[in-house]
């Protein structure tokens, strides 16, 4: 097949209206403003209708990456959603987000590899349109972890939040792709994962729903180690993949997990924290949907300059992680909340 460049044509996203404050969580349980935000960096977090299923957030903001790239949906060749909160279990949340977008019949899959699928995405999206397979694919990364806490669980109910950001990826001459790195290891999957459900485990009981073994479990501190070693390791790779620098890069778009890990990661890789985005006071961790979530907000507040360099880090359930070296294409406009 011919190779071509792949560019950024548009990005968007989108969050529910609700929104669960520190404040809110201490009439919840033993917490506290301060333990919250000195720990983690977040103040609020968006939670989803109980009628407003993920594939309704990913359409949110498929709609406002369609806009700003100034396309219909019949534009779009191929729907990725990266989500570990589907609709169903099948068909994958994808073809649901086509169907109501009116575009039934366009291919559509899900990606399941946790708070690394934006970056698994990227990677996946850009391969098919610089081989020529697709000439515009929807990525989207949504999801609604609300429904997966336990809020009886002060450490992980502080956590998460729900909300979807979404990008359109098109072929351009001039290629944005610089490289990319990832990796996973499931040696110890239980250092964060879901007990019960899948098949690896007993199927889901009664008795699981009411001691709440069907939320998320996760081992705090191995998984704080994890992400500063594997986000180091992931940039580094990425950018050498790249012929670039820690130097080189103008802009770090980091999975907004947890705001210690981020500047402990930045450190260690000599990037200062002027050149790294945060917005995890206002969201919480949205997993998948972080880092497009954080991409639309920089590029609506009109940041982002032609030939900027983006870095793409994120890590996850797996345990996984990823990194994407990105060059801005001022042919991408601003960044839209639906």
């Amino acid at each position: 097949m011919n190779q071509t460049g792949v560019r950024i044509a548009g990005v968007g996203h989108y969050v529910p209206k609700r929104v669960l404050t520190n404040s809110d969580l201490e009439q919840m349980f033993d917490t506290s403003d301060e333990w919250i935000t000195t720990r983690t960096g977040m103040k609020e977090r968006h939670i989803a209708a109980p009628d407003e299923p993920t594939s309704d957030v990913a359409l949110g903001a498929a709609r406002a990456a369609l806009a700003n790239a100034g396309l219909e949906p019949s534009a779009i060749g191929c729907i990725i959603v990266a989500t570990v909160t589907p609709d169903y279990a099948f068909p994958a949340t994808a073809c649901i987000v086509g169907a109501k977008l009116g575009i039934q019949g366009v291919p559509g899959f899900d990606m399941e590899i946790a708070c690394s699928g934006f970056i698994y995405g990227l990677t996946v999206a850009s391969s098919m349109i610089r081989t020529g397979v697709f000439k515009r694919i929807l990525l989207i990364g949504a999801e609604e972890l609300s429904r997966l806490v336990n809020y009886d669980d002060r450490n992980t109910a502080v956590l998460f939040g729900d909300g979807a950001g979404a990008v359109v990826l098109e072929a351009a001459e001039r290629d944005s792709y610089l490289g990319s790195e990832l990796g996973a290891d499931g040696t110890n999957p239980t250092d964060l994962y879901l007990p019960v459900g899948g098949t690896g485990a007993l199927p889901i009981t009664a008795e699981d729903i009411a001691a709440k073994r069907n939320t998320i479990t996760m081992n705090g501190r191995e998984v704080f180690r994890f992400a500063v070693t594997k986000m180091i390791a992931a940039t580094t790779h990425a950018l050498d993949s790249a012929g670039l620098t820690p130097n080189d890069i103008t802009w770090v778009i980091p999975h907004q997990a947890n705001k210690r890990i981020i500047e402990a990661a930045a450190k260690r890789l000599d990037i200062g924290p002027e050149r790294v985005i945060i917005n995890i006071e206002r969201y919480g961790n949205t997993s998948a949907a972080s880092i497009p979530i954080a991409l639309s907000e920089t590029a609506a507040a009109g940041k982002l300059k032609d030939g900027d360099v983006l870095l793409f880090v994120g890590f996850g359930g797996g345990l996984s992680w990823g990194a994407v070296a990105w060059r801005w294409s001022a042919n991408g406009k601003n960044g839209t909340r639906a």
